[in-house]
Order: C-alpha cells, then sequence, then structure tokens
C-alpha cells in the first residue's frame, strides 16, 4: 500500500514587488503518494516553478506546511535544507547546467561532494548511475563531446546518484527535439517504474504529460481538476 510522501497544507506564497504583493500561490492543497510521477501544466505565471521549489527546499511558504517524508520543510534553517536536498531530491532541468570542464562522471560525482563518502565510493556510484541511464561509455566525456539527449542523460545520472526520494524535474525535455524528449521520458517512466523513484515534473508540453501517471493543472496558484494520464 502506497504512502504519502508529500503534503503540501494551505501553501500560500507572497511576494513583495515594490509597494504591492503578488499572491503566486493561493491556499494550495497538494497530497502526492510515495511512487507516483505526476505532471504539472498550466500558463507561465500560473506558479508551478514556485510550488517545485517549494518540494524542493529552495523557497518556504509564506503560510501553510510542506511535509516531504517526515520533514517540515518551512520549520527548517537554510543550512539544514541544504543538507536535505542533498540526500533527499535529485533535481532536473531544462538546460542541464553540467559544468563543462568536467567530465559526465564528475559532473555525476558533484552532489556527493557534500556527503562523507571517500573518492572510490563516489566513483563507484556515479558510474552506477551512469549505467542506468545507459551512458557508461561517455563516463570520460566532457559536454561538448555530447548531444543534447546524452547531456539530459547525465543531468538524470547526477539527480539519482544519492538515491534521492524525489525526482523534481522542470521542462526536462523543453530544449530537446521530439525523438530525444521522448527517449528522456521513457527513461524517466523506467526510473519511476524499476527504481519506485516518485517524480513530479512541470511541463508545457501535453505529449510529455502524457508519461506521466497523474496531471494537475495550475492556474493563478491554484490546482484545477486532475485529468488522468
Amino acid at each position: 500500500m502506497s504512502k504519502d510522501l508529500v503534503v503540501l497544507t494551505d501553501i500560500s506564497r507572497t511576494y513583495q514587488k515594490g509597494k504591492e504583493k503578488v499572491e503566486v500561490l493561493h491556499k494550495l492543497d497538494l497530497t502526492i503518494e510515495e511512487g507516483d510521477f505526476l505532471a504539472l501544466m498550466g500558463p507561465s505565471g500560473s506558479g508551478k516553478t514556485t510550488l517545485l521549489n517549494m518540494l524542493g527546499g529552495l523557497d518556504k511558504p509564506t503560510s501553510g506546511s510542506v511535509r516531504v517524508g517526515n520533514d517540515e520543510l518551512q520549520n527548517m534553517s537554510s543550512s539544514a535544507l541544504s543538507r536535505w536536498r542533498a540526500n533527499n531530491i535529485g533535481f532536473i532541468f531544462q538546460f542541464y547546467n553540467l559544468l563543462p570542464v568536467l567530465t559526465a562522471q564528475k559532473n555525476v560525482e558533484l552532489p556527493l561532494l557534500l556527503t562523507n563518502l571517500n573518492g572510490k565510493e563516489r566513483a563507484r556510484r556515479a558510474a552506477t548511475a551512469l549505467s542506468i541511464v545507459g551512458l557508461e561509455d561517455r563516463a570520460n566525456h566532457y559536454p561538448r563531446e555530447l548531444s543534447g539527449g546524452q547531456e539530459q542523460r547525465v543531468a538524470i545520472a547526477r539527480a539519482i546518484v544519492s538515491d534521492p526520494n524525489l525526482l523534481l524535474c522542470d521542462e526536462p525535455t523543453g530544449d530537446l527535439d521530439r525523438e530525444t524528449a521522448d527517449e528522456i521520458l521513457q527513461l524517466l517512466q523506467a526510473l519511476n517504474r524499476d527504481h519506485n523513484k516518485t517524480i513530479v515534473m512541470v511541463t508545457h508540453d501535453a505529449q510529455a504529460a502524457e508519461y506521466a501517471k497523474h496531471v494537475l493543472h495550475m492556474d493563478k496558484g491554484t490546482l484545477a481538476t486532475e485529468v488522468a494520464a
């Protein structure tokens, strides 16, 4: 029986813009079960990325509570959140964010530098992550020597190398052609299905959303009716 991994309760997020306050999230409730693959859709400015940042502890609500696993994120200090993210969250972005001066292997190892693992164990785990995404033969290649799809696979390997509970994907296929995008989405599906990774993916692409188990639409900081994928 699945258990709840994420519980957001009565979340609001307001920013100060000059003299006025802008509410990006409004009294939002959301529960995500362990092992789910959720796609978040909606127009620009609807609050999707802000919500994703809440789940990853990159932003805090103005009011309400964010629970991931057994941790209440709104009560944690910045340093505690940094340690928590290193152990629990994998981020996948549209533009890969790989360091050009490092090989694929070393890029994947980066999150492990925040742990107490020695160099040999970091290398072993990075090699395993690259194998999972099908790039073990590209370990010593630099980003400039890889295709866009391969760069995103390296980014995914980096996201899973610490064996996080939750993968947060912000437009992960937005910079890829359709065929390569589908390959990346199939990889995310496999991580969800075969490795029980819980995935939340922000996307504007209706075809990408079809790979998820559930689709939620956001509008003006609130969640609309769920659509079955």
